[in-house]
């Protein structure tokens, strides 16, 4: 991963920990999940109308497809998981993907990693683990049901992180005549797949008629929390589209320190020394990565 790649991954994962305070933020995280969905899907639908739609390969289709499914079900388990648990405490979970990527990256995309990015990768996953247990072996907290959430969006995002990857990789190689980056058309072609799964799946939780009360109270807030995921996420897919994934995801992992920032002085959280010290070696681990080659 050269530094290019890097700042942009770092930038990312600041934005990400942002989008993510936002939502734990709010009175109600899975409405708030919804508005922003809606809003995202109904600015793709405007913007994919100005784009040439047959320059996009069959394999982007798929894979925003694919990925619809998994993001669709990644917003409502995290909209799940902060309902009942802390930022600092949930985030690291979620963002905990360096975990189980690598297992599945090598043999499935044909990447390697060298010597210094499994090390930098294990420092990584270590400092998530710690700032999770906060340096016990609580096998109880996996009862809670906010923690339970958080495991089953972090299992999603191991799957469109890969999906992702293979995506980008080609539409990179796709002709392309559009002014409009190939990693924003693909943001916005996978919100409105993320759409039609997700605004059903919600119907439960969140019915048609509270609908206009959630809008008037979240709109605005949720359309500045798009525009945040929007370039977190545009900056994540540059990144896919040159440095191995299991680099990528794992360099992110840093936003699990801006997010322990952001939880102890926005949301008033209290995480203990244990989960700062997990948190600083994540920024050891990316140190590791940058050097890896």
């Amino acid at each position: 991963m050269n530094r290019v790649e890097l700042l942009m991954v770092l930038a990312s994962a600041l934005l990400h920990a942002g989008w993510s305070a936002a939502i734990k933020g709010s009175r109600d995280p899975l409405a708030f999940n919804l508005v922003q969905t809606v809003v995202a899907a109904a600015v793709a639908l405007g913007m994919l109308a100005v784009v040439r739609l047959d320059e996009i390969p069959r394999a982007v289709w798929q894979g925003a497809a694919l990925t619809g499914v998994a993001h669709a079900s990644y917003m409502y388990f995290l909209g799940r998981a902060f309902e009942r648990g802390e930022l600092t405490l949930v985030y690291p979970i979620v963002r905990s993907t360096p975990a189980l990527l690598p297992l599945i990256a090598v043999p499935l995309l044909g990447e390697t990693l060298s010597p210094a990015g499994v090390a930098g990768i294990g420092v990584v996953v270590g400092g998530v683990w710690l700032v999770q247990t906060e340096g016990a072996v609580r096998w109880g907290a996996f009862r809670n049901p906010g923690t339970g959430f958080a495991l089953l969006a972090l299992g999603t995002t191991v799957v469109y992180s890969l999906v992702d990857k293979r995506s980008m990789a080609a539409f990179s190689d796709a002709a392309w005549t559009s002014d409009v980056p190939r990693a924003v058309v693909y943001f916005f072609l996978l919100y409105v797949a993320t759409a039609l799964i997700f605004v059903p799946l919600s119907l439960r939780r969140v019915p048609v008629r509270s609908w206009p009360r959630v809008w008037r109270r979240d709109a605005l807030r949720a359309t500045c929390a798009v525009v945040v995921s929007v370039a977190s996420y545009g900056l994540i897919l540059e990144a896919f589209r040159t440095a191995p994934a299991s680099y990528v995801v794992a360099a992110r992992q840093t936003s699990v320190l801006f997010a322990l920032a952001i939880g102890a002085v926005w949301l008033r959280e209290r995480p203990s020394g244990a989960r700062g010290l997990g948190a600083a070696a994540t920024v050891l681990g990316v140190a590791l990565i940058a050097v890896a080659r």
